[in-house]
């Protein structure tokens, strides 16, 4: 009798781990989610104000002197793109692609930061690349509960 109860509390004490290992997940996951959809989306927003930082310093010369615009100008188109995957990264179903995405444009903005002798900066950069591709990562096992699903298949049993 001793051995099925212990085999209980064997199985029951494996559940609970992988609901915590679960609930650990999924709380890492939106961690990552909320921070590559916030700081592309705020950063973005910056490159029109200025307040963090003056961001065309960041522009390599050799890709400044290229430019057919200020470098200014050049950060505006930057920041339309940023805000543009941050809110992907927050809003859309295609989580996992625009972080992707963010991770790609992280390595560029990395290489522009090594051609301009940023290198403690470009090293953070590559870190979050690398970090957005753990998201990216995790978005195959983290289930996602979809509003747009649920009206979807509540309309399809309510038809039948």
């Amino acid at each position: 009798m001793d051995n099925v109860k212990n085999m209980s509390a064997t199985v029951e004490n494996r559940d609970a781990t992988a609901a915590t290992d679960t609930k650990v997940v999924d709380s890492v996951w939106w961690t990552l989610r909320m921070s590559f959809g916030l700081v592309p989306l705020l950063a973005g927003l910056d490159k029109f104000f200025n307040l963090m930082t003056h961001w065309p310093k960041y522009v390599a010369p050799a890709l400044a002197s290229a430019l057919p615009v200020t470098p200014q100008q050049f950060m505006y188109g930057v920041g339309v793109i940023e805000i543009v995957a941050g809110l992907a990264v927050l809003l859309s179903p295609w989580t996992k692609v625009f972080a992707y995405v963010v991770a790609a444009w992280l390595a560029g903005i990395a290489l522009n930061l090594i051609a301009g002798g940023f290198y403690d900066i470009a090293v953070r950069d590559l870190v979050m690349a690398v970090s957005a591709i753990s998201l990216a990562r995790l978005t195959d096992i983290v289930h996602v509960p979809s509003p747009a699903r649920h009206v979807v298949r509540q309309t399809a049993v309510g038809s039948a």
